[in-house]
């Protein structure tokens, strides 16, 4: 029974893993500095600082899917090359939109500073 056990979980273990990486909802809404609240600022930090940080995990997860799918000697160089191009567009899609909403918050940002006194200390 251990044996069958054993043979079961290295069995498990030694199939490929194929993670569905999935595309992160951008931040819905960039508050307005112009008219904006600190609080509507903050919460809007902290959204697309989360945006980032889940941009970052689906990138490194499209890694490993392109690692996955590029393993082994059955693939021919075109094929190889079709998902290496596939898989730097949603690479390069991913971290373009994360700078762009980095950009549009920044500017709100500025915006938001540029009415707002600066704190006496």
């Amino acid at each position: 029974m251990k044996a069958l056990f054993s043979l079961a979980a290295i069995a498990l273990c030694a199939a490929p893993v194929h993670a569905a990486c999935t595309y992160p909802t951008a931040p819905a809404k960039i508050p307005d500095g112009s008219n904006a609240t600190l609080a509507e600022m903050v919460a809007a930090q902290k959204a697309v600082k989360q945006f980032d940080e889940q941009i970052n995990a689906y990138t490194a997860c499209i890694k490993l899917e392109e690692d996955a799918q590029l393993k082994g000697d059955k693939l021919t160089a075109e094929q190889k090359k079709t998902i290496e191009a596939q898989q730097a567009q949603k690479n390069n899609a991913a971290v373009d939109e994360d700078q762009a909403i980095a950009d549009r918050f920044n500017e709100q940002i500025r915006i938001f500073k540029a009415r707002s006194p600066a704190p006496k200390g």
